[in-house]
């Protein structure tokens, strides 16, 4: 009896599936493991001794492997609560490039390669360094003066001064001088 899928509806038959066991996972016994705690406390525990009676100490033995199982447990827990080990990045500037474990790094070489181009593409600096140059002038001026463009801009305008007011106001579709951008940062840090 069929349950009326698309494979009946097509007429694809399928051989009856031959089910495989899960894999079961061997477990190891936990003997030699604490075998090998038992021998090493028992090595430190000698050292440690050798070491306080040599320089005169006289410690409880009993302290000493209570001290010593103690931090062994303490180091077991740790190890339980490592977090994973971290994903490798991989750059989005193509495969060529190496790969880049830092975003920040990440994000000034894009940035630095967005104003390289906006140099000679007018519609590229429109439409990606005008607006983060605007979003990052609304953000000072609130935190500096607790205004924004929007806000107040009479007061807006007497604060970044007229090239920048103009540039962010009106951009129109003029190119992007490197002079323009230092003009531009140089008003932000004014404020």
């Amino acid at each position: 009896m069929s349950d009326g899928g698309l494979d009946d509806l097509f007429g694809v038959a399928e051989a009856p599936a031959v089910e495989e066991a899960p894999p079961v996972e061997k477990r190891r016994s936990p003997i030699p493991r604490l075998a090998g705690e038992a021998a090493l406390l028992a090595l430190t525990t000698v050292v440690i001794v050798a070491g306080l009676r040599a320089g005169g100490v006289r410690i409880p033995l009993l302290l000493i492997v209570a001290a010593l199982v103690v931090l062994r447990l303490i180091l077991y827990a740790a190890s339980l609560v490592t977090p994973p080990p971290a994903p490798h990045l991989r750059s989005r500037f193509g495969p060529e490039a190496p790969p880049v474990a830092d975003a920040l790094r990440a994000t000034v070489r894009r940035w630095e390669q967005n104003l390289d181009r906006a140099h000679s593409d007018p519609e590229l600096y429109t439409r990606n360094v005008l607006p983060v140059l605007a979003e990052l002038t609304d953000e000072r001026l609130r935190l500096r003066h607790g205004i924004t463009r929007a806000s107040d801009p009479r007061r807006a305008r007497e604060l970044l001064g007229e090239e920048l007011w103009s540039a962010l106001a009106a951009p129109g579709r003029r190119g992007l001088r490197a002079r323009d951008i230092e003009t531009f940062v140089n008003a932000l840090e004014r404020l």
